[in-house]
């Protein structure tokens, strides 16, 4: 292989932001809106609160912003804690074919720096896109055997994404850089066993931390493996059974992995939305009452079984990972919201007799954005709808009034309605914010 860390480090080190395509500079800010979104939606759920009071008195000195809880914190522990609250609800932007949750890691990490050194808003957008690229691009390089092995490829590729954001912004040298790669390399970890607890989320947190401090530690000299993606013991080749090393490099600079992300419309896994989005389309087109329903055929990927084939989750961690219990609960409710997914709807007798009623069907033929849902109701009817591209993917992406509608509601876990319009209008023209301290500021809660 040639020397991948190498010529990645040189391209992050070499782009400058009027290089970058206006596409991906209006991309980069409606990533960052939507992980905002995320991030007050889930800053007080009972995971980040168990975290925060673990962590509390461990921490350092008031450097950034802990996202809606109007407290200051360390950048280590900042990148950490937002980073989880990114994740908990499960309604951070996904990159389809890797299944990485780029923004949910690369974000957080950035951010905390960004507030720590007064970056300014274009500072941020630039590392922001090369961040998200890099996690991406590794996370296709190791290919789908890595996620099937088991690691949690959030946690095990968005480390890179964000050791390269923050070292675009600590202004790394392109030896430097290969050296943030080269920590975060052997910092890389997550297990996707830990899917359905909060240790899920932790995995995404400690990318966060682990890449910001990767990228800390390469610029006071701390040194690596200058081969650390590519070598034989080295990354690629350790966690993937047949790694595509070319991945991280091909077409780098003229394919931007940013314009394939999907921005969630549902809180919940995203090989589940299209079974969603079936089941609502087909409770309002044909009015049907989910008591009337007696079987209902759910057919998808194998992956989506694979990630999400829990038939009786136990609580709201499980039930977002439930095809039966996100496509039960919009037949119910007509809704799959962040109230779908609370323990009290898991537990509701309606929700568990609809469940009860899914049959999962694996076909390979389908794509892990389509869905196939058929509905049997009690007079012998059948009403079926296929889903070719879901809604927030790139087949069908969200409008930018959608994703503000979206960060408006999530917002409102921890903002005033005059906080939200502020923090609205400074996403919009983060480019020519002079300092990103300005946005935290905004969101601080």
């Amino acid at each position: 292989m040639p020397e991948l860390a190498t010529q990645l480090a040189r391209f992050v080190c070499k782009s400058e932001w009027r290089d970058v395509p206006a596409a991906i500079k209006n991309e980069s800010k409606r990533a960052t809106l939507n992980w905002l979104g995320c991030a007050l939606g889930g800053c007080r759920d009972e995971t980040v609160m168990r975290l925060w009071a673990a962590i509390q008195d461990f921490t350092g000195p008031p450097q950034a912003t802990l996202l809606g809880r109007g407290t200051n914190t360390d950048a280590l522990t900042a990148a950490l804690v937002n980073a989880v609250s990114s994740n908990v609800l499960d309604f951070d932007d996904t990159h389809l074919a890797t299944v990485v949750h780029p923004t949910a890691v690369v974000a957080p990490a950035l951010l905390a720096l960004a507030e720590h050194r007064h970056s300014s808003g274009t500072e941020f957008l630039h590392a922001l896109a090369l961040g998200i690229e890099t996690a991406c691009r590794i996370g296709n390089a190791v290919g789908p055997a890595h996620y099937e092995n088991g690691w949690h490829i959030s946690g095990s590729c968005g480390v890179f994404g964000a050791a390269v954001a923050a070292g675009k912004l600590l202004g790394l040298n392109a030896q430097r850089m290969n050296w943030a790669i080269g920590i975060a390399a052997t910092s890389a970890s997550g297990l996707r066993l830990q899917l359905g607890s909060m240790a899920k989320c932790h995995n995404l947190g400690n990318a966060a931390r682990s890449g910001l401090q990767a990228a800390l530690l390469a610029a006071q000299g701390f040194t690596s493996s200058e081969r650390a993606l590519e070598a034989p013991r080295g990354f690629l080749r350790v966690l993937a059974d047949a790694p595509d090393g070319g991945a991280v490099t091909r077409g780098l600079g003229a394919r931007w992995e940013i314009l394939t992300l999907a921005y969630k419309p549902y809180p919940c896994g995203v090989v589940i939305h299209p079974v969603i989005d079936a089941c609502l389309d087909l409770r309002a087109q044909h009015g049907m009452a989910a008591a009337d329903v007696t079987r209902v055929d759910v057919t998808v990927n194998p992956l989506a079984i694979k990630l999400c084939g829990n038939p009786a989750p136990r609580n709201e961690l499980e039930a977002k990972l439930s095809l039966a219990h996100s496509a039960a609960v919009a037949l119910v409710d007509g809704a799959a919201g962040v109230a779908q997914y609370r323990d009290a709807r898991v537990a509701d007798p309606a929700v568990i007799v609809l469940r009860e009623k899914i049959v999962l069907i694996a076909d390979p033929a389908i794509g892990k954005e389509q869905a196939r849902v058929r509905i049997t109701l009690a007079n012998g009817r059948t009403h079926e709808l296929f889903v070719e591209h879901a809604r927030g993917s790139s087949g069908r992406p969200l409008s930018d009034a959608e994703l503000e509608a979206k960060f408006r509601g999530l917002a409102a876990e921890a903002l005033a309605p005059a906080q939200i319009d502020r923090a609205l209008n400074i996403c919009r023209s983060l480019d020519t914010c002079a300092e990103v301290c300005e946005l935290a500021r905004a969101v601080a809660g």
